[in-house]
This record gives structure tokens, sequence and C-alpha cells, in this order.
């Protein structure tokens, strides 16, 4: 058997066997997976199923990230404060060890602060889709083409979180 596998026209023959058995699986699965014997209308119906929002955009603007950024530059202020009376009398390896903590612990302090703009963005998004049937939603900056744009409805719920 081994034999048979060390002669280079054998491999080529097992390796065209198996590339042709894979293909076939990934055109039965696609097959199967596409619903090609289900109608058009059911067609459309699951692209409209499929939701994007320019999630960037929502972060900009979210009538919290003024707050935020408010927050963290006061943060980034005493930091810098911190750091400057803590490290007079380090040496440069010390004061970069420090410097590094000091990004860490601003580092942390910026998602604090994101966390809960974040999840409101992606509560918002969540409602937004459950009312309007959609299944799925993602970025825009991943889709070619295709799917149901909500971004300005979600921004709008964001301005205005009482509706």
């Amino acid at each position: 058997m081994m034999e048979k596998l060390r002669n280079p026209k054998n491999v080529k023959t097992i390796s065209l066997i198996v590339a042709a058995i894979f293909v076939i699986g990934c055109f039965t699965l696609a097959m199967s997976a596409g619903g090609f014997g289900s109608s058009v209308a059911s067609a459309a119906s699951s692209e409209s199923a499929i939701g994007v929002v320019d999630y960037q955009v929502l972060v900009s603007q979210s009538p919290q990230l003024e707050q935020v950024r408010s927050d963290m530059q006061k943060a980034i202020a005493e930091t810098r404060r911190e750091f400057d009376n803590n490290s007079q009398n380090m040496n440069e390896e010390e004061k970069e060890r420090y410097y590094r903590q000091m990004q860490e612990r601003l580092a942390t302090k910026e998602k604090e602060l994101m966390d809960p703009v974040l999840t409101g963005i992606n509560d918002t998004i969540k409602k937004i889709a459950e009312k309007k049937g959609l299944k799925v939603v993602v970025d825009k900056s991943t889709v070619v083409y295709g799917g149901t744009d909500i971004t300005d409805e979600v921004a709008k719920a964001l301005q205005n979180p009482k509706k």
C-alpha cells in the first residue's frame, strides 16, 4: 500500500478524487442550505431578514459620547499629573514601566466609560431589529450588497430614548 502512495501518479489521482468529493459535498450543502427548491418570495424575505448598521456613525452620534470624552480628558490630565509627580526620581526603565501601567489604567477607564454607551447602542439595535423582523444585523462595513439599513432609525432612537 505504501509503495502505491509513493508513486506520484497515484497520489495525484487520489488527490483529485478527494477534491472532487469535497467540491460535490460543498455544492450539495450549498444547494440544500440555499433552498434552491423554494420560491423567489422566500429568497426575498430571507434577504430582508438581514439588517445593517454603520456602527461608527452610531458611536460618533451617541449622546453620551461627549460626556465620555470629557471624563477621559479629565482622567488623562489627572494621570499625567500623577505620572509627573511620581516619576521624578525614577530612572528611564522605571518610568517606562510606570508609563505602561498608567496607559493600562487609562485603557481600563475608557472601557469602563464606553461599555454603557456600546451596550445602549446594541440594545437599541436589537429593539429596532426585532420591531422590523430582522434576524441578523451586521456592520455596514462588512456588507458588499443588500440588507436593510437601520442606522438612521437606531440613531434617532438613541437621541430620543423614551420613544
